[in-house]
């Protein structure tokens, strides 16, 4: 069986990435100015710990309360969160990544700045979505990469993105081998409509089939009623919602929700050893 990139950085096949989401931040609509800075990098810390005693194989931390989100994010935003990694670098002993959202340019930008080994973004193909349409610049972007010393930063192609749809219908299986042909990405991952929403066993399927070389993630709504069906088709799973406090979105992450989570993923991956 082929090993994947995945399995050396993570030390685990079909490795379980937790996201870390952080709170609203300055320049944020929902920031919340009394508790400023030091209360989102207590929070961060505290989700942070949970995560990592729960047993998760890797880290990913997002701006995911930066909403309405932009595609082009201003620059307070990634100099706020390289400070609360920044602060956070001595607590964190598994690998980790970023991802600025929407935009690949800044997550690049601040996985060069704290020393991230993977970022996720929407690298390339137009959409129609709720933030308007969403075009990207691969090339440029993989230059930019090049540009700031980041070649060995993966790189993880969103190319089911929430919120949106190719401004003209294609195959998902044709998107999935252009865009590996094209691009040369590290990894794809398959999403659900929004945070939290199943990713669609069949869509999942139909993108690892076509690309049966690449390491394909299921990127949303994994959970312990699915896990094991979706590990059976993915390579590994991008996981959040499921690991709250009581499967909310909003919530603080539950350590416990997280140590059961990877009890059962663990018994499953023993059937790859």
């Amino acid at each position: 069986m082929k090993q994947f990139w995945t399995e050396e950085l993570f030390n685990s096949k079909k490795p379980i990435i937790a996201m870390c989401h952080l709170q609203a931040l300055p320049g944020d609509p929902g920031f919340d100015k009394s508790g400023g800075m030091k209360k989102v990098v207590d929070l961060a810390r505290k989700d942070l710990l949970a995560l990592q005693d729960g047993g998760v194989d890797g880290i990913m931390f997002s701006n995911e309360f930066s909403l309405p989100y932009l595609l082009k994010v201003r620059p307070e935003t990634t100099a706020a969160m390289a400070r609360i990694i920044g602060e956070l670098k001595s607590d964190i002993t598994i690998p980790y990544g970023v991802n600025v959202l929407w935009d690949p340019y800044a997550s690049l930008d601040l996985a060069a700045a704290v020393d991230g080994k993977f970022v996720r973004e929407i690298f390339s193909g137009v959409y129609a979505s709720d933030f308007g349409i969403w075009n990207t610049n691969c090339g440029d972007v993989i230059r930019h990469q090049h540009s700031l010393g980041a070649e060995k930063v993966k790189l993880i192609f969103n190319i089911v993105p929430e919120a949106a749809e190719y401004l003209a219908p294609r195959d998902i299986s044709e998107v999935a081998r252009s865009t590996v042909f094209n691009h040369l990405p590290d990894a794809l991952c398959v999403s659900g409509l929004i945070a939290g929403t199943e990713t669609n066993a069949t869509t999942l399927k139909q993108v690892k089939d076509a690309v049966p070389d690449m390491v394909v993630f299921a990127n949303t709504g994994v959970c312990l009623k699915n896990i094991e069906e979706q590990l059976s088709i993915s390579n590994g799973a991008i996981v959040a919602t499921t690991f709250k406090h009581d499967g909310i979105f909003r919530n603080s992450v539950d350590v416990k929700r997280v140590k059961s989570f990877m009890d059962k993923v663990k018994s499953f991956r023993k059937n790859f050893e």
